[in-house]
């Protein structure tokens, strides 16, 4: 975490340097990023760098609380449309407002999930970030299957693996399509881009074989 003579900075000033850091992140990776360009892009000395940091890692951990704490707040005020809700139905406004609030922050959210899942150290070095979302799930497939929503077969482990990964892959994808539009949150809350999001959850939900009895049909169909 940054030193208190970070916290002592000027609002402004403080801003210059994460918006360095967030862009260095962003464009190069954690891995490849330089302290010499964060330091360059803020205006400030390499001595004044260390006297708020560590290092560049101690940076990309400071955003990462940013993030957390920018998305507790805005999910505190948040409620489903439905107390009716099914498991699935629930996942799906989550990601739906997950991706809202990816839109406000774009810059910020590519930087992390570059460095995060682009560079792989989410399965690495972040076990206790990843513990949180797997507990989540794990909770969420649990009781899915008490409501009858899952096959009870299903290994619950394997099933959070899935969604996990595929979460993360659509998250990826529309942040990075968002990006090269002028306005992202206009093109995220546009019909065109929920009706998308809707089609990659549906084959997360569903899958992508026919149901059972369309199967069996089909199959009669060709013998």
């Amino acid at each position: 975490m940054p030193k208190q003579t970070f916290f002592n900075l000027p609002d402004e000033k403080r801003n210059t340097i994460i918006n360095a850091a967030v862009n260095e992140f962003m464009e190069y990776g954690l891995d490849n990023a330089s302290t010499n360009r964060i330091v360059a892009n803020s205006g400030i000395s390499k001595g004044s760098f260390y006297q708020y940091f560590e290092d560049k890692q101690d940076v990309f951990m400071y955003l990462l609380t940013v993030l957390e704490q920018e998305k507790v707040q805005y999910f505190k005020g948040k409620h489903p449309p439905s107390m009716n809700m099914d498991t699935f139905g629930y996942f799906r406004w989550m990601i739906k407002e997950g991706m809202q609030f990816n839109s406000a922050y774009p810059h910020l959210v590519q930087a992390i999930s570059r460095v995060m899942f682009g560079e792989g150290l989410y399965y690495k070095n972040f076990n206790h970030v990843r513990e949180r979302s797997t507990l989540g799930l794990q909770a969420m497939i649990q009781q899915a299957i008490q409501n009858g929503e899952v096959d009870p077969s299903v290994d619950v482990d394997l099933a959070v693996m899935i969604i996990e990964t595929w979460s993360n892959a659509i998250s990826s994808y529309i942040l990075n399509e968002g990006m090269k539009q002028k306005d992202i949150m206009k093109w995220v809350r546009s019909a065109k881009t929920q009706e998308r999001i809707d089609k990659m959850l549906y084959v997360m939900e569903y899958g992508l074989r026919k149901t059972e009895s369309e199967f069996t049909s089909d199959m009669k169909e060709r013998t």
